[in-house]
């Protein structure tokens, strides 16, 4: 019998088109965009499926994403592919926080709106963040110790793929202690801020005030922050994590090796791309990954892992 997780991937997977054989193919996922729209007053579907500069702003992509993804986790539930623990990447945290049975799918809508007009809002001049390729993230974290100005990992994503962010001066005064420690590249990204650095607590923090408001439940299955990289045990640790998330690096690398140290063999990868399946093959080759991107994606997942 086969341990599955569910992992969601973050922003930078989108892509005009993301959901819209679902949406057109099941009531289920419909009624999610519809009620994505419903809560946040944007034409969610117009957003996913055509072509507009809105997809790649933080501010709208980041509900389109989240919206996306539940929408195909539902089709998933509906045909009665259960996880035994939920993931993601980032952003994606929000819809394993609702596959969990954690949060409501309309308060992640109503939350990561919030979260990604914040974030955009927050972004100060002079940040970004940078890929470095080819080099252990243990020795990058010492060279950073070195390095004058804000600069700290981002994100953990597998052996030889490290994200960090921080002030611009900062990361390029990085570039070349970390190419003499051994980095094959360092290189920018074009990104609109200085995510998961300590340049965004305020957005946390005016996270944490919207938060405040949104009821969190028992879980129904087990979740793995980007945080801790490790399991959330009681409902009342959610808040305090997606507050921190957002100006904190995202132990990625560490959250699938944790799952996998506790017997997960199979990731589907629910949502746009396949950012996962890369980093996780990295990580792990033998652990089998299934991405449901695409309706007929969704029919093989279905047909491999009832007949598992």
């Amino acid at each position: 019998m086969s341990k599955i997780a569910f992992v969601f991937p973050g922003q930078g997977a989108q892509y005009a088109g993301m959901g819209k054989d679902f949406y057109e193919n099941s009531s289920t996922a419909k009624a999610v965009f519809d009620q994505a729209s419903a809560v946040t007053g944007l034409d969610i579907p117009a957003l996913c499926f055509e072509e507009n500069e809105n997809l790649n702003q933080t501010k709208y992509t980041q509900i389109a994403m989240v919206a996306t993804e539940i929408a195909i986790l539902k089709v998933l539930e509906e045909n009665r592919i259960k996880p035994a623990v939920t993931a993601g990447l980032s952003l994606g945290e929000y819809a394993a926080i609702v596959a969990s049975g954690a949060m409501k799918q309309e308060d992640a809508f109503s939350v990561v709106q919030m979260r990604g007009t914040f974030m955009q809002e927050a972004v100060p001049t002079g940040g970004g963040m940078a890929a470095v390729l080819g080099l252990d993230y243990q020795v990058i974290e010492k060279v950073l110790e070195n390095v004058e100005g804000i600069v700290s990992i981002a994100n953990y994503n597998c052996p030889g793929q490290t994200v960090i962010t921080g002030e611009a001066d900062a990361i390029a005064r990085a570039a070349e202690p970390l190419k003499q420690a051994g980095a094959r590249r360092v290189l920018p990204l074009k990104v609109s801020g200085p995510f998961h650095s300590e340049m965004l607590t305020g957005a946390g923090e005016k996270l944490g005030e919207v938060l405040k408001d949104v009821e969190v439940y028992d879980f129904s299955i087990p979740y793995v922050a980007n945080l801790t990289a490790d399991y959330v045990r009681e409902a009342k640790e959610v808040k305090p994590l997606l507050i921190k998330q957002v100006s904190s690096p995202v132990r990625f690398q560490q959250s699938i090796e944790r799952m996998i140290g506790d017997g997960v063999d199979t990731i589907v990868e629910i949502g746009p791309g396949k950012t996962i399946a890369g980093f996780v093959k990295k990580i792990n080759p033998t652990v089998k990954m299934i991405n449901v991107d695409k309706w007929a994606d969704l029919e093989k997942c279905v047909e491999e892992l009832t007949n598992a």
